[in-house]
């Protein structure tokens, strides 16, 4: 984690840069195409473009990989993901930046409960 103390109500996300590498495309990637992640958001360069069905490939990932993970957790080893074409070359790396502070209340209107371990209500928990 980081060297400062987060409160209670924080935590921690890596932002992403997500790159388009390799070559004999057959899809339309140009290398060093691609985007950003911060928080929730993707940011793409003015006018930049990138394929839907390579988004859709990358997106489910994006999530986990915003998380600190263990060193030895394969979420934080392995940077490349293939294209979802099968004939298509390029492979998209995902690279952790910098870290950035959320605070829970900013994110949910969901109340944090004192203990995160119990973060759940008596309701969800009969079933």
């Amino acid at each position: 984690m980081s060297s400062k103390e987060l409160a209670p109500d924080e935590f921690e996300l890596y932002d992403l840069k997500v790159t388009v590498e390799g070559g004999n495309f057959v899809c339309r990637h140009h290398s060093d195409q691609g985007f950003r992640v911060e928080g929730e958001d993707l940011i793409f360069p003015e006018g930049g473009r990138f394929s839907l069905y390579a988004l859709a490939a990358i997106l489910p990932l994006l999530p986990a990989k915003e998380r600190p993970t263990a060193s030895a957790d394969w979420m934080t080893t392995d940077a490349l993901i293939a294209c979802p074409d099968p004939n298509c070359g390029a492979r998209f790396r995902i690279t952790r930046t910098a870290k950035r502070i959320f605070r829970h209340g900013d994110c949910t209107v969901v109340p944090l409960e004192s203990d995160p371990e119990t973060n759940f209500s008596t309701e969800e928990n009969s079933k």
